[in-house]
């Protein structure tokens, strides 16, 4: 935190959407940059080295490394300014702080070294109007590909990451309970990162040299995780350099690794990640949601997590024979589709996070209905029944601010300094629920609209409308059959049965008067209808207002 520079902020690793024969790594530093930052701007530190690291057969150790070091150089050490005018090309003799950057592979920890490009230039920063009037064209010229294939850029992007931080870090405190209808803060909208694209041909991957089109092939398991590192201080006992940040899983250095262990986990490899292992197995997440919103989560130890994190998920992305390690792992046999969910594999959409992370994954409300339990019942324990809330959690952002492209480097040009805006508020949406957390597979329900399908076909479940003194629900059945309309409280407690007879095919209404089964009036705020009718299921979100 003190050494924004050297700070890991992300890392994705995902098959190419260009180029499916592909394989792309991104890795973001120096964290929540205001594009208006001058007059020294953001910029790469030139006395660290910025680290891919390649484990390639399970063993939790790099095999493969990929290292960026950069250098800066001033043009002219008497003017305050980034640049004297308009910045038209990248050998502008107007642009004064420039940097470029040499990018290294190296075989093993200390194997032979092979320099694949040198002093290739880093873009300026997106300073404004008047200073970068182009960006875009002038960051293209930036874009560098090697004989080889190898794809290489270095610079300022928007930062692809989006959560509600301020809500998250208040203690869980979800704008709209609990989390997947909308309305949440994107703190890092109209934020830069510095940011490092790399894209590798899976052929120069692979531990035996191929390309795998079958997934359950042995090579086609890439781990990776993203390290800095720096010289060590003068007076050290050994010389060399030193690791000072690292980041692979999203969110496990963040919200599992505790305050008093992170300096050692951003310094140490996964070969011995054993010593965080009680944080994975017992983390504090699920103890907080239970003990905030009353989410009861699975026990202790949790295997499910432990496929997630440390080992691959059988039959996805776990290597044979592998050594559990903390680091992101792809299955680069799995190649991307036209589902492009954000909640990726718990959707069913298998080229996504957690096989691998492509920039879109909705990580945060991913990570947090697994850490509820919606994965232990395939991993764990078959009898084990997720709380109705555990598949609706979230932070209320679904999406970053800027599209993303399919196109390398894939990240957004960044937010410019004269005119950008910060903090994007979700629009509110009805509730997206995960279904089928039972099973290896899970599908995404994405409008309350929507509904499962049974014996009774599909049914349509229209949003309740207030009416005085209650609600009124509209449903329409393809088919005669019997009919439950439930109400749930947040925490997923039953609070009124609104229905339960046999109906004629057809629309129907029913009204509810807002009250308990004991016929008590309930207090105003968010609950949830689900109804069920032989085999199939529709849900929605209620509002229930209380006259002040």
């Amino acid at each position: 935190m003190a050494d924004p520079a050297a700070d890991n902020t992300d890392t994705y690793v995902f098959v190419s959407p260009d180029n499916p024969d592909n394989l792309v790594f991104v890795g973001c530093w120096w964290p929540i940059e205001d594009p208006a930052g001058g007059p020294n701007f953001f910029h790469f530190d030139p006395e660290a080295e910025y680290v891919f690291h390649v484990d390639n057969d399970g063993d939790a150790r790099e095999e493969i490394t990929f290292i960026f070091r950069f250098d800066t150089e001033i043009q002219d050490g008497n003017t305050f300014l980034y640049a004297k005018n308009t910045i038209d090309s990248l050998d502008d003799p107007d642009w004064n702080f420039r940097q470029s950057y040499d990018v290294l592979r190296v075989e093993g920890i200390f194997g032979e070294t092979t320099v694949l490009g040198e002093d290739l230039v880093v873009p300026p920063a997106n300073i404004g109007p008047r200073t970068t009037p182009n960006y875009e064209s002038l960051a293209a010229g930036a874009y560098y590909e090697f004989d080889n294939g190898i794809k290489v850029f270095a610079g300022q992007r928007d930062d692809p990451f989006f959560v509600d931080l301020g809500a998250v870090f208040d203690l869980l405190a979800f704008r709209s309970v609990p989390g997947n209808m909308g309305e949440g803060q994107d703190d890092l909208s109209g934020m830069n990162v510095q940011a490092i694209a790399l894209e590798v041909p899976i052929s120069m991957l692979t531990k035996d040299g191929s390309s795998p089109t079958d997934p359950a092939d042995a090579a086609a398991v890439i781990g990776t995780w993203a390290t800095t590192r720096r010289m060590k201080a003068p007076g050290s006992p050994v010389a060399g350099v030193e690791q000072v940040s690292r980041l692979g899983m999203p969110l496990v250095n963040e919200v599992v690794i505790p305050l008093g262990k992170k300096d050692a986990f951003n310094a140490s490899r996964p070969i011995h990640d054993p010593q965080f292992l009680d944080f994975v197995v017992d983390p504090e997440l699920p103890q907080i949601i239970e003990a905030l919103y009353g989410v009861t989560a699975p026990p202790a130890p949790r295997c499910d997590l432990v496929s997630v994190f440390l080992t691959g998920v059988p039959g996805l992305n776990q290597p044979p024979d592998v050594v559990p390690g903390e680091m992101l792992r792809v299955n680069v046999a799995i190649k991307p589709d036209d589902s492009n969910s954000r909640f990726g594999v718990l959707a069913g959409d298998l080229d996504g996070f957690p096989n691998g992370r492509r920039l879109y994954d909705d990580v945060v409300d991913i990570a947090e209905r697994v850490v509820a339990g919606v994965l232990y019942p395939a991993f764990c324990d078959d009898d084990f029944m997720p709380h109705p809330l555990a598949s609706q959690l979230g932070d209320g952002v679904d999406r970053n601010d800027l599209e993303f492209s399919d196109k390398f480097p894939y990240l957004a040009v960044p937010h410019q300094g004269f005119m950008h805006e910060h903090h994007r508020v979700e629009d509110p949406h009805p509730p997206e629920l995960l279904r089928g957390v039972r099973g290896r597979k899970q599908v995404a329900a994405p409008a309350a609209s929507k509904s499962d399908v049974g014996a009774m076909g599909e049914l349509e479940l229209s949003p309740p409308v207030p009416i005085t003194d209650g609600v009124r629900f509209s449903f329409a059945l393809p088919q005669a059959g019997h009919a439950r309309l439930d109400v749930f409280d947040v925490s997923g407690r039953r609070v009124s049965t609104v229905l339960d007879d046999g109906l004629s095919a057809g629309s129907h209404t029913v009204d509810w008067d807002g009250t308990d089964a004991s016929g008590r009036a309930l207090q105003t705020g968010i609950y949830f209808s689900r109804l069920d009718v032989d085999g199939a299921r529709a849900e929605s979100k209620v509002l229930v207002v209380r006259p002040s």
